[in-house]
C-alpha cells in the first residue's frame, strides 16, 4: 500500500516502490532490528526495507478528517447491508404481496454472496486505484440496484419480481469493497493504535445494516395474518405492497444521498501515511496470491473465520424462516435477529479498542469468544429441538441464545481480519481480506443453495451452526501466531 504514495511507479515490477528513499544506513539498520526477533518467533521476517525516512524519524502524521473518511464509508456499509437483508424478515408479506416463493426467499438471499464471484476484479481495483475509485464505483452500484428495485410495474408482479432480483445482485456486487475494504482502510488513515478500532466500525456497520432491516422491516410492513381480520384479500396484498414499496424508495433515496457526499469528499489517501506500515511497500498483486496459498497458517485462520461466519450470515438471512416452524412471529424474528446483531457490533467494537491497547493477543480473544459461540448455538439448536430434548422453548430462552451467538460471532470479524493482514504481512490489506471474504460467501452460498431444495425442515440448519463453531474453535487452538506488521510499528519508529 505504500506504493500510493510512490511519485512513480512501474505497472510491471514485482515490489511496490516506497514513499521516500530512506536515510543511508537507516533501511538497512531499521530491518535488522524487525528481523531478528521475527526469526526468534519462527515467522516470516516483515519487508521493511523501504521505510519512509521521515517516519525513522518519529510516528505517522493522522488527520482530523480520517473520520469523515470512515463514516462516509461506514454508513455506505451499513446501507448495503440493510438494502442485502431487505427480505428475510419480512419474508411471508413479501410472499402475499409479490407471490414470492420459498425458493425466491432463499435466492434474494443468495444474491448476496453470487455478488462476491467478481470479488478478484474489485480488490485489484482497491490495490491499483485506491480507496476513492473502488468505493465511487460500490457506490454507483448500490444506487443503481435501490432504484432498479423501484421501478413501477405492479400491473405485472413476473417483471417486478425480476426487477428485484436484478437489483438485489446489483447491491450484492457491492459487497467486495464493503467487507474487504475496512482494514484497508484503517491502515491508509489511522496511526497503530487506532487501527483496530478503526476496522471494527467499518466492518461491523454492515452488520448492524442488516440488523436493523430486522427492525425496520417489520415494524413499517404488517405481515398478512395481522391486517387479514380488517382487509379482503386482494385489499390486504395491496396495503403490504404499498408499504413494501415505501421501504424500498426509503432505501434508494438514503443511498442517492450518501453516494453524492462520496463523490463530493472521499480522498484516496491522506497526504502523509499514518504509520510505517502503512508506507512501506508492499507485495505485487500476483506475489500477494502465490504467498496467500502457500501460507498454511493463513489457510488455516482462514477458514476458521470463512466456515462459521459464512453460515451464520446465511443463518442470519432466513431467521424468520427457521424461527416460523417453532412459532415465533415475524415482528419477534425481528427482534431477536436486530439485537442479536447489534449486540455483536457492540461487544465488537469495544474488543476492538481494547485490543488495541493490549496488543498481541488476538488468538485468545478469537478462543474465547468461539468458546461461547459454540455453547450458545448448541443451546439454541437442543431448544428448538424441545420435543426430544425437553428443554423449555420461550421467548427467553431463543432471545438469549440467539443474541448470545450474535455477539460471540460478529464481534469476532474485526479481530479476524487484523490477525490476517498481521499473519501475511506484506500482503496488502484489501487482497488478503477479499480471499477470506471470498471464502466466507463461498460457504454462505452453498449452504443456501442447499436451503433453496431442503427448506421443508430446518433443523439441519441449525446443526451447522455448532458443527461450524466448533471446528472453527480447533483450527484456532491450533494456529501458530505472529504479529510482523505490528512489530514493524512499534520497532521502526521508536
Amino acid at each position: 500500500m505504500g506504493s500510493s504514495w510512490s511519485i512513480a511507479e512501474e505497472e510491471e515490477e514485482e515490489e511496490r516502490r516506497p514513499l521516500l528513499r530512506p536515510r543511508p544506513g537507516a533501511g538497512a539498520g531499521a530491518a535488522g532490528r524487525s528481523r531478528a526477533p521475527a526469526a526468534e518467533r519462527g515467522g516470516a521476517a516483515p519487508v521493511v526495507t523501504a521505510v519512509p525516512a521521515q517516519l525513522l524519524a518519529g510516528p505517522g502524521r493522522v488527520y482530523r478528517r480520517r473520520w469523515l473518511v470512515l463514516l462516509l464509508f461506514s454508513l455506505l456499509a451499513f446501507l448495503q447491508g440493510l438494502v442485502w437483508n431487505t427480505w428475510g424478515p419480512i419474508q411471508n408479506s413479501a410472499r402475499r404481496a409479490y407471490g414470492f416463493s420459498s425458493w425466491d426467499i432463499a435466492l434474494l438471499v443468495l444474491w448476496g454472496p453470487i455478488g462476491f464471484l467478481p470479488c478478484f476484479a474489485f480488490m485489484w481495483l482497491l490495490d491499483k486505484r485506491g480507496l476513492r475509485v473502488t468505493v465511487l464505483l460500490t457506490s454507483f452500484l448500490m444506487v443503481s440496484g435501490t432504484g432498479l428495485r423501484c421501478i413501477p410495474v405492479s400491473s405485472d408482479l413476473v417483471i417486478k419480481k425480476r426487477l428485484i432480483h436484478g437489483g438485489q445482485l446489483l447491491n450484492g456486487l457491492a459487497g467486495p469493497t464493503i467487507m474487504n475494504a475496512a482494514p484497508f482502510l484503517s491502515t491508509t488513515w489511522f496511526s497503530a493504535d487506532e487501527r483496530a478500532t478503526a476496522t471494527a466500525i467499518a466492518s461491523m456497520l454492515s452488520y448492524l445494516g442488516g440488523a436493523c432491516a430486522f427492525l425496520v422491516g417489520p415494524l413499517i410492513v404488517p405481515a398478512p395474518n395481522e391486517t387479514s381480520h380488517l382487509l379482503t384479500s386482494e385489499s390486504n396484498s395491496i396495503h403490504i405492497k404499498d408499504r413494501i414499496e415505501m421501504v424500498l424508495y426509503a432505501e434508494f433515496g438514503i443511498v442517492c444521498l450518501t453516494f453524492f457526499a462520496a463523490i463530493a469528499y472521499f480522498p484516496t489517501r491522506p497526504p502523509f501515511p499514518p504509520s510505517v506500515a502503512a508506507a512501506s511497500q508492499r507485495l505485487s498483486y500476483r506475489r500477494s496470491f502465490c504467498r496467500l496459498l502457500s501460507n498454511l497458517r493463513f489457510l488455516m485462520i482462514a477458514l476458521a473465520y470463512a466456515i462459521p461466519l459464512g453460515v451464520f450470515a446465511g443463518w442470519s438471512g432466513v431467521l424468520d424462516l427457521i424461527l416460523t416452524p417453532v412459532h415465533v412471529s415475524q415482528v419477534d424474528a425481528g427482534w431477536i435477529g436486530f439485537w442479536s446483531i447489534v449486540g455483536g457490533c457492540i461487544v465488537g467494537i469495544a474488543i476492538a479498542r481494547f485490543a488495541d491497547f493490549i496488543r498481541g493477543m488476538l488468538k485468545l480473544i478469537l478462543l474465547l469468544l468461539f468458546s461461547g459461540a459454540t455453547l450458545s448455538s448448541t443451546w439454541f439448536t437442543l431448544t428448538c429441538l424441545n420435543s426430544i430434548t425437553h428443554l423449555p422453548l420461550t421467548t427467553v430462552t431463543l432471545y438469549a441464545s440467539c443474541i448470545l451467538l450474535g455477539v460471540f460471532l460478529n464481534s469476532s470479524v474485526p479481530i479476524f481480519f487484523e490477525l490476517f493482514v498481521e499473519t501475511v504481512y506484506p500482503v496488502p490489506e484489501g487482497i488478503t481480506c477479499g480471499v477470506v471474504t471470498f471464502l466466507s460467501n463461498m460457504f454462505m452460498g452453498v449452504l443456501l443453495f442447499f436451503l433453496t431444495f431442503y427448506h421443508t425442515e430446518l433443523s439441519w440448519f441449525n446443526w451447522c451452526l455448532p458443527g461450524s463453531c466448533l471446528l472453527s474453535l480447533l483450527l484456532i487452538l491450533c494456529f501458530r501466531e505472529s504479529y510482523d506488521r505490528l512489530y514493524l510499528d512499534v520497532v521502526v519508529s521508536v
